[in-house]
């Protein structure tokens, strides 16, 4: 066993897990995880509630008495997803506290339907932060168009937030900026900025494979010279981005008056490309204040091989862009593959929790008492 997980906390990056499970939280395999693995928050999204519900029985019990009580497949799903969310919570509690509230906290996503209704997003989030009920809970917002505003809305009425879904340096901007905005509106309303956090959750992989699709396509050796390459570069060019917002005229006003700056948060960080090293988006996106959620192979195979070589962003941004701009000259339009990404992104939540009503229904009625 290496220590690769201990040095990499130490440089600054906060190891999530990227998965939750009743299961997970009853054997005490989450515990495990904080205890020997360094994990100090934990990330679910719509498709991992649709596979933790749909595999084992951990759930009938409490299936059995909302199919009791008849209640809808959506009241079903959210008593179901915010009570994990309030255990797991709970587990992260010591760390909430050792570390002042930057970490040991829980997302969870609103409704993906409603990705595109910045009005109904903002009366998710407060219904999910009064459901939840715990002071170490961030509420997953997607940073589409409609999102953005949402954002500023919520940060503004005190409730920490998880943005999810960036695939854009341009959206990034907007997001951080959106974050600045909602503190401002926080301290209007005299509310105490020290208590609000967020991160914006930037993702990773994905860029790879809808680029290196678009390279093998290209077919030339110039192309297949650049596979691999564009996730990073991308990530690396938000880090610097980070850096700018947050060392800002209009950052210090707010951190003067103890807000905390919004994390960047390296998220889809599972190589699907087998052609990778499998712990590439963690050992290349080390950086002071930021966060890596890992799937549990991911955190595996990191603390099994992972080779931790300090601070792998610094000094990276001039061939980032040089990366990002022989793509461009070979015809893949950043715009065109980001715009991609974020429609794909919403689709699939969306088909996740589309799954997650199905299979949730199916049990529902499996379980349901029979009348008389």
């Amino acid at each position: 066993m290496t220590d690769a997980l201990k040095r990499l906390s130490e440089e600054g990056v906060a190891i999530w897990l990227d998965d939750l499970s009743r299961k997970r939280i009853t054997s005490g395999n989450l515990a495990e995880l904080i205890d020997q693995q360094h994990v100090v928050g934990v990330t679910t999204n719509p498709t991992i509630f649709q596979k933790a519900i749909s595999q084992g029985d951990g759930y009938d019990q409490q299936l059995s008495d909302l199919a009791a009580r008849k209640v809808t497949v959506e009241e079903a799903i959210r008593m179901i997803t915010t009570a994990d969310v309030r255990d797991a919570a709970d587990i992260l509690r010591p760390v909430f506290d050792a570390t002042d509230g930057q970490d040991g906290r829980v997302s969870i996503e609103v409704d993906p339907r409603l990705a595109h209704n910045e009005h109904a997003t903002v009366a998710e989030a407060k219904q999910l932060a009064w459901l939840v009920d715990r002071p170490n809970t961030l509420i997953k917002i997607p940073a589409t168009l409609a999102g953005v505003p949402a954002i500023s809305e919520v940060i503004g009425r005190g409730i920490s937030v998880n943005v999810t879904l960036i695939f854009s340096l341009e959206r990034y901007r907007a997001v951080m900026d959106a974050y600045l905005t909602g503190l401002e509106k926080a301290k209007e309303r005299g509310l105490d900025l020290s208590k609000i956090h967020s991160v914006a959750s930037f993702f990773v992989s994905r860029v790879d494979t809808e680029i290196d699709k678009r390279l093998d396509e290209i077919g030339t050796d110039e192309a297949k010279g650049l596979r691999g390459k564009a996730a990073l570069a991308n990530a690396r060019l938000a880090y610097q981005a980070y850096e700018e917002v947050f060392s800002s005229d209009r950052w210090s006003a707010l951190e003067n008056a103890g807000a905390n700056k919004q994390r960047p948060l390296w998220a889809s960080t599972g190589v699907k490309d087998p052609a990778y090293p499998d712990t590439l988006y963690v050992t290349e996106l080390v950086a002071p204040n930021t966060v890596n959620t890992m799937p549990e192979a991911t955190l595996e195979a990191t603390e099994d091989h992972g080779e931790i070589r300090g601070n792998t962003i610094a000094g990276t941004y001039e061939q980032a862009r040089a990366d990002l701009d022989a793509l461009e000259k070979l015809g893949i339009a950043y715009d065109d593959v980001v715009r991609v990404l974020e429609e794909e992104g919403v689709e699939k939540f969306e088909a996740s929790w589309n799954d997650l009503l199905k299979s949730t229904q199916a049990e529902l009625e499996r379980l349901a008492p029979s009348e008389g």
